[in-house]
């Protein structure tokens, strides 16, 4: 009986944090946004993707991936992103488990500066691969989807100069140790 309590416990603390990073994704994404007046596709430098690699970062692969999808989906579906929803939750998704999946590698569980780094650049490429075919279906075009590509670095690339420094901190918290 009590193996059943404490695994309850941990299920339920589990998707609690789960939850709260999800909440935190969509609500970093949907009140610190500008859109950019690259194109008309440009895209958003918002702080989700902050989160999201924090998230990652400090949680692992698993909530990293379900807080990015799920949270930046749900952003595109109450804002005027509706048809992005679903290529953003692949790329997401899958940007946090990459991230999650490389700063949790060698068993560092996000501890190491320089891996956490690496995690969050290799991540981008596939970030923008998969809004890159997902737009290619959209507009029918291998051209048009192009103008979003710096675009996405950027939001990257800032979401990179917040998170890591972040993640420093929040190291330090013996929780996150």
């Amino acid at each position: 009986m009590q193996k059943t309590t404490s695994y309850s416990h941990v299920r339920t603390f589990d998707l609690i944090i789960t939850s709260m990073l999800i909440a935190l994704v969509f609500v970093a994404t949907i009140l610190l946004n500008i859109k950019l007046p690259i194109t008309a596709n440009g895209g958003l430098v918002h702080l989700g993707t902050a989160v999201l690699f924090i998230s990652s970062i400090l949680f692992g692969p698993k909530k990293g991936a379900i807080a990015g999808a799920i949270g930046m989906g749900l952003f595109d579906l109450v804002g005027p992103w509706v048809l992005w929803a679903p290529i953003t939750f692949l790329a997401r998704g899958l940007q946090g488990y990459i991230v999650g999946k490389v700063a949790w590698s060698k068993g560092r569980n996000g501890s190491s500066l320089a891996l956490n780094l690496i995690a969050t650049i290799v991540s981008i490429p596939f970030m923008l691969a998969v809004y890159y075919l997902g737009e290619a279906i959209i507009f029918k075009s291998w051209i048009i989807p192009a103008a979003s590509i710096p675009g996405n670095i950027v939001q990257n690339v800032v979401g990179l100069c917040v998170a890591i420094p972040v993640c420093v901190v929040l190291k330090k918290i013996p929780y996150f140790k």
